[in-house]
């Protein structure tokens, strides 16, 4: 076995070849590809005619699946969802802030599948920004502010009933099956500034949207700050533009980016199934 990995020249990101994902891998394919998703963050794997079987398999190679909330699963299955978008769909993108997945959950999600179905010729690129990078690269007085902080994590903006993808966004046609919530008003405290689990790498750990406030901070003031690390950490220098193929899946670590959709596909349909790789258990 012999992986064949083309490193990106952007921020993070890397192409991985030499690896046939539509059988199960061995303990020394599953270490090798681990360790340079660990490394780059966000692996592409191009030319994979995987089944839904298959996707399944390859995430639990990686971690017992994690809990989807707030969207249906695709029919007949309990850990796939359609990340789908017809060619006349009105609505906005979905997912088309930084984010990372789940950062509301107790133990949010190590990493998250996405497998290429029905691709557009055009447009809908994701974007991921390392927060790694970008906390590195950050000024000292910023990183000051943040250091000790915890910040508020909730579902409410996006998934609560009269949150952005709630009632009136139902009514409105979109084609994936979001089911909004009161769930969503939860919330979770997680560190801004905290160490990877398997690296032990500093990185800064959420965003805005997810993010509503931090502890012990006036709600005015936390935002103000949240803002201004909203307006660091998703720079085009920490950022990986990634172009998608039919057959393609990509991993990325949700500990290590945030991400988001784009657009720029209107008229064409879009199709890809996902799964989510639960908390990395020591």
């Amino acid at each position: 076995m012999s992986l064949d990995v083309k490193i990106s020249d952007q921020a993070c990101g890397a192409e991985v070849t030499g690896v046939d994902l539509t059988q199960p891998l061995s303990d020394a394919e599953i270490l090798a590809i681990r360790e340079v998703w660990l490394e780059h963050h966000v692996l592409s794997f191009p030319n994979q005619a995987m089944s839904d079987d298959d996707l399944e398999q390859f995430t639990l190679s990686f971690g017992g699946f994690g809990d989807d909330p707030f969207i249906a699963p695709i029919p007949g299955r309990n850990n796939i969802v359609a990340v789908k978008r017809t060619a006349d769909e009105k609505v906005p993108v979905f997912a088309d802030n930084w984010h990372t997945d789940w950062s509301f959950q107790e133990n949010p999600p190590a990493g998250t599948c996405l497998f290429g179905i029905e691709i557009p010729p055009v447009g809908g690129d994701t974007l991921f920004a390392n927060q790694h990078k970008a906390l590195d690269d950050m000024p000292s007085e910023l990183r000051q502010k943040l250091e000790g902080k915890m910040a508020i994590h909730s579902a409410a903006l996006p998934y609560a009933p009269s949150g952005g993808y709630g009632d009136k966004d139902r009514e409105m046609g979109r084609s994936m099956d979001i089911r909004a919530s009161d769930e969503a008003l939860a919330k979770q405290l997680h560190p801004i500034i905290r160490k990877h689990p398997e690296t032990g790498r500093e990185g800064i750990f959420g965003t805005f949207g997810y993010i509503i406030g931090i502890e012990g901070m006036e709600q005015q003031e936390g935002m103000k700050l949240l803002l201004e690390l909203a307006g660091w950490q998703g720079q085009e220098q920490f950022q990986y533009q990634h172009k998608w193929k039919k057959d393609m899946l990509v991993m990325w670590d949700n500990r290590s980016v945030l991400h988001k959709a784009t657009g720029g596909y209107q008229g064409h349909d879009r199709l890809l199934h996902r799964t989510t790789i639960a908390a990395y258990q020591a």
